[in-house]
């Protein structure tokens, strides 16, 4: 029931004109991103060692891509969540979803891989870009590697959270702005630690420091349990939701 769930949600995913037209925004964002830090490391590649490790150029051109891609899907993601089960309840669907026999384990987790299955897709689209640089030159395999296990775990946690939200309400666009403003506090945490040493503690809380760690190409185990648990947490919440409501029924 899970893939059956999954394959539908992806299939209405791409009939919706909305997901057509962020995906297709995306790729043209990144891709300006992309070779304007292209064009600025070609202009500086001549004062660099030609001896060098190509390290640089991955992250002179990878890992700023990405980077901006993080930051980018805080305000994607909850376009494409926001719809998941909000506009089930405001379409009186939900109640049939919670009368069936499946459990709201099977709704949740189907829901959750079709749009992570959305999102790969475009992941996947972004990732030729940084792949074509392999026909110019050489670059860091294992820092694109840790890059894109970087966005793919981001943007996970990033459709957990807002799938939970989008449990919550009936009203697409509360759920949207409610996930942006969760997912933007969670990127600029940071900043706070900045400002103040007494609350370092809120840097393990920031969604930015742990994905910054992951783009450098540093596989830490901290960094990604802090994603495993945001996706475990949220998912758990949703289904926690969805359990109540169906015995409010």
């Amino acid at each position: 029931m899970i893939f059956t769930i999954a394959a539908k949600e992806l299939r209405a995913l791409f009939y919706s004109p909305l997901a057509w037209a962020l995906l297709c925004a995306v790729q043209v964002i990144v891709a300006f991103i992309f070779l304007q830090d292209l064009s600025d490391f070609i202009d500086t590649q001549a004062q660099l060692d030609p001896d060098a490790n190509p390290e640089g150029a991955s992250l002179a051109v990878i890992a700023k891509m990405y980077a901006a891609v993080g930051f980018i899907m805080i305000l994607v993601v909850p376009l494409l969540t926001m719809r998941m089960i909000a506009e089930e309840r405001r379409n009186n669907t939900l109640s049939l979803l919670l009368s069936s026999p499946i459990t709201a384990s099977d709704i949740v987790l189907g829901k959750f891989v079709g749009i992570v299955g959305f999102l790969t897709v475009m992941l996947g689209m972004l990732t030729l870009m940084p792949l074509s640089l392999y026909l110019g030159g050489t670059i860091d395999s294992g820092v694109l590697a840790a890059n894109v296990m970087a966005l793919l775990l981001l943007l996970c946690s990033f459709s957990a959270i807002g799938l939970y939200f989008s449990t919550l309400t009936s009203e697409p666009a509360v759920a949207a702005a409610t996930t942006l403003g969760v997912l933007l506090l969670l990127w600029i945490l940071n900043i706070v630690v900045s400002v103040d040493e007494g609350f370092s503690w809120l840097g393990y809380l920031s969604s930015q420091n742990h994905y910054g760690v992951l783009l450098q190409g540093v596989f830490s185990s901290m960094d990604i349990v802090y994603f495993l648990i945001v996706i475990f947490l949220f998912l758990s919440l949703s289904i926690r939701r969805l359990n109540y409501e169906r015995l409010q029924h």
